[in-house]
């Protein structure tokens, strides 16, 4: 058919009144179409449309027609080549909009038919038999044009036209509903439109059917999901969406007591919680925080108000999430301050400490021990946030006893078997370990306050031998490490360290017990510091604990240092990271104000034999080949003007602050550890350091001057922020500053010299060990060879002494044998023959092995003697020679005071 003769009929001014024709050939085209709409045919079906929807106004008659015509549009549309999906794509996506405007039509049906075709358009499977050269759409590109449409944000201003239609009012939501289920587009949309304002006011309206806050609620969790939060909570900060949201809640708690309606009760009370987390949604005003505290502490915190008299939480699914949720609406209320009184009032940390109680007999109570189990794990994980914010009200209720008596039930040796069923309970299946871990970190976070009436209570219940005793354990135990192991251990010593920190008769306390255990954890392999499994933090918390625990206390400081503390210490040192070197150093330094340290870190070797001196001297390098510091491969300065500055610091620039404020270049000087390897250097001193190369030796050079270094960089800082402020000083004051810079100018070059002579004597130095070494070869070459000739001249005597006494035997048994006569025996006694035989013979090497002379085996080419002899002149550049004299008369000549 001519669809263009249907749209002429309708719309021409001598034929706009005949009806009957009209609705005549709008059969024809329902029929015609009766398998979808062509693509390239929706530009006159929808005019055609909306040529009857003003006709409307005047003749009910056409609600039918423009229903049937709205039912197909449903359908997939029909296209005739793959690329019209694409040629098309405006036109369809314009016409699902101009659907969505026919909601102005004011016919019930037709809204109807509108939300029933989008839903059936957005959600359905398309057919897949074609239609005579026409073959449908795909459901990706269906969803994909109602997308790009934007109907849904006429969807949503369509509430507003519904009125007390609530028929039409839930199939809109309905379909809302739908298309915010997997759409971020769609939900982002819904956001402009204001969707959430506009359903969260009319959760309470009249609806039998129960539908209208189902519904509802289901799409404000989609719209949380898919879209803005923050948006999202925007829109539901006014007063009008919270008493809503404040009544809907009170009456599914109060009447819903079928499976159904705690659902929902506990979807509103998750959307509450997210509104309860931001500060500027009025919660408190409207009184829905003292509603939602009031349900969250029933039934441990007993109450005579009339809204819980009679109210029953049973063991059920439904109410077990309820109670886990309502310890998350404690925790979000924490987010605003002015909610801490009402917490305090409604005695919400009583309630949470109900379940801080050893599992003992479980049966007694009303949740079964699984589901205590996960109560208790999360009122522990919910204390962590809300305790540290009411000291008061954790005294209140003995908190630190309370946890030591659950510490001490989670340790002892009573058979339990944790279900490990919630997220709290990892790790903890089929023991105490999860009590334990919450346990330790509700500790941790409470002694970190640094509230001193809190340490105190808990030093005064002995929790320092109690801790101590359980790391004991675990560091003995051949149990296989962990993950909850190792933050067990970790949460203990920062407990410990904030105990003892400052406070000497409690580090005396510690003692060598807590030294002992400390030492065991220092032992640990460094290449777990990056397994994954927190060894790094449990690495960084002992050496913390040693800092807090150990200095100062010197009962403490010697079991350390007998025990061997500073060599483990060094040793970490050695093989840590760079993360970690800052509180090593810190700690070593801490300790260097003790005598007996000094001896300690000389005599520690590390790998390759190197000396802690050579160690914090690599060290050194380390940090200044990262901040870039100017040097050349010998290390020496080269920027005489920036000695200690890096690229790094310098492309920062210069920032001026306020006179009150601490500028960068003193701000360095407590992040940087190269001020603790300087003063470690001062507690060892600069000479006679065991085991520096010559390379070492320009090291200290730099760190001997840092301090000055130091001032030259603050006076050059200061030069630059008085130009970069334009503030010109008096000429006296301008003079004297340009003086100082130029001298510390003047100190690092002389330094740079001082490094240059200490390079030179040593390759001089090295040249003279070399000629030594090769007049030494070439004197043992020579004793070599007259040794050889003596030995020759030696073996050529020996041999003819033992020939002839060989000889005289061999007479002598010749005589008597067979008594041949004098001229024969003379005969065989001068055979050349028979003399050959003894001296080249068997006999001749018996005697070469016995008479090897004593020069050859202990002389000056003995491999012991090479050995000492070649130690002697490859002892490095600090043997005290005369070298290494005019070394240190040079350096001492270059000093500046």
């Amino acid at each position: 058919m001519d669809i263009n003769r249907v749209v002429k009929l309708i719309e021409d001014r001598y034929s706009c009144n005949l009806v009957e024709r009209h609705l005549h050939a709008l059969k024809r085209v329902v029929k015609h179409y009766q398998f979808g709409f062509p693509i390239k045919d929706l530009v006159q079906v929808f005019k055609i449309l909306n040529l009857c929807a003003e006709k409307v106004k005047d003749q009910d008659a056409y609600v039918q027609p423009i229903c049937e015509i709205l039912k197909l549009c449903g359908l997939p549309f029909l296209k005739e080549k793959s690329s019209d999906e694409y040629n098309f794509a405006q036109v369809v996506s314009e016409s699902i909009s101009q659907m969505g405007y026919l909601l102005r039509v004011p016919s019930t049906d037709v809204r109807l038919q509108i939300c029933d075709s989008i839903m059936r358009l957005y959600c359905k499977e398309p057919p897949r038999h074609e239609f005579e050269d026409f073959y449908p759409t795909s459901k990706s590109y269906n969803i994909q044009i109602v997308e790009e449409s934007g109907v849904v944000e006429t969807l949503v201003m369509g509430l507003a036209l519904v009125g007390n239609q609530l028929d039409v009012k839930l199939r809109i939501i309905q379909t809302l509903q739908c298309l915010s289920s997997s759409s971020v587009m769609n939900c982002n949309l819904m956001l402009n439109a204001q969707a959430a304002n506009k359903i969260c006011c009319s959760l309470n309206d009249p609806d039998p059917s129960g539908q209208l806050l189902f519904r509802s609620s289901e799409i404000l969790w989609n719209l949380l999901e898919q879209a803005s939060k923050k948006e999202l909570v925007n829109q539901l900060s006014d007063f009008e969406c919270i008493y809503a949201l404040k009544e809907a809640f009170l009456n599914q708690m109060m009447k819903g007591y079928c499976h159904y309606n705690r659902q929902l009760r506990n979807d509103l009370l998750v959307i509450a919680t997210i509104l309860a987390e931001s500060p500027m949604v009025p919660m408190i005003e409207t009184g829905f925080t003292k509603q939602l505290i009031l349900f969250a502490v029933f039934p441990e915190v007993k109450s005579h108000n009339p809204l819980v008299h009679g109210l029953k939480i049973s063991t059920n699914h439904e109410d077990f999430e309820m109670k886990k949720l309502f310890f998350n609406m404690l925790i979000a209320l924490t987010n605003d301050l002015a909610s801490i009184q009402l917490l305090s009032e409604g005695q919400a940390l009583l309630a949470l400490f109900h379940y801080v109680t050893p599992n003992e007999k479980p049966g007694v109570r009303e949740w079964s021990a699984a589901q205590f189990e996960e109560l208790q794990l999360h009122a522990l994980a919910a204390l962590i946030s809300v305790a540290p914010i009411m000291v008061e009200d954790y005294m209140n209720c003995q908190g630190n006893t309370r946890l030591l008596l659950l510490l001490d039930w989670c340790v002892n040796q009573d058979p339990y078997f944790g279900k490990g069923n919630s997220f709290y309970a990892s790790g903890g299946r089929g023991n105490k370990k999860a009590q334990m871990r919450y346990c330790l970190r509700l500790l941790r976070s409470m002694v970190t306050l640094g509230e001193e009436f809190i340490n105190q209570n808990l030093y005064d219940q002995g929790a320092i031998h109690q801790l101590l005793d359980i790391l004991n354990g675990m560091t003995n135990s051949l149990e296989e490490e962990t993950k909850i192991n190792l933050d067990i251990q970790t949460d203990i010593l920062i407990i410990l360290s904030s105990i003892c920190e400052n406070d000497l008769h409690r580090k005396e306390l510690f003692g060598a017990f807590g030294v002992e255990v400390l030492m065991k954890l220092l032992k640990s392999d460094p290449i777990k510091f990056y397994s994954g499994m927190g060894h790094n933090r449990l690495t960084l918390s002992t050496v913390d604990c040693i800092w807090c625990c150990i200095v100062g206390c010197y009962t403490a400081e010697d079991s350390f240092l007998e025990m061997g503390g500073i060599f483990l210490l060094l040793d970490l040192l050695e093989s840590s990271s760079r993360s970690v070197h800052n509180l090593i150093l810190g700690t070593l330094l801490e300790l260097c104000d003790n005598p007996k340290t000094t001896y300690h870190i000389n005599v520690w070797r590390g790998k390759n034999d190197s000396t802690a001196a050579s160690l914090l001297l690599q060290l050194w390098r380390q940090e200044e080949k990262e901040m870039r510091v100017k040097r050349d491969k010998h290390w020496r300065i080269l920027d005489a003007k920036k000695p200690l500055l890096g690229l790094i610091c310098d492309e920062h620039g210069i920032t001026t602050l306020p006179a009150d404020r601490l500028s960068p270049a003193v701000i360095a000087v407590s992040e940087n550890p190269r001020v603790k390897i300087y003063s470690i250097f001062c507690k060892l001193g600069f000479d006679d350091l065991p085991g520096l190369s010559a390379h070492d030796y320009v090291t200290l050079a730099i760190v001997h001057q840092y301090l000055d270094f130091k001032v030259g960089d603050v006076w050059n800082e200061i030069e630059k922020e008085l130009k970069q402020e334009a503030i010109h000083p008096l000429i006296p004051d301008l003079d004297s500053m340009r003086t100082i810079v130029k001298h510390y100018e003047n100190l690092a070059r002389q330094v740079a010299h001082h490094q240059t002579d200490i390079l030179e004597n040593q390759q001089k130095h090295d040249i003279l060990d070399e000629q030594k070494m090769y007049a030494e070869i070439q004197h043992n070459y020579r004793q070599r060879e007259l040794s050889m000739k003596s030995w020759e001249e030696y073996v050529a005597r020996t041999s003819n002494y033992e020939m002839l006494k060989e000889a005289k035997r061999l007479q002598e048994q010749t005589i008597q044998s067979s008594k041949l006569k004098n001229k024969e025996q003379d005969t065989i006694f001068h055979q050349p023959e028979i003399a050959g035989l003894h001296t080249t013979g068997f006999w001749g090497r018996l005697v070469t092995v016995e008479s090897t002379p004593r020069q050859l085996l202990e002389g000056p080419l003995s491999p012991a003697n090479l050995a000492l002899k070649r130690a002697y002149t490859r002892g490095g550049s600090l043997r005290k020679g005369h070298a290494a004299k005019e070394m240190k008369n040079k350096t001492c000549s270059v000093s500046v005071k």
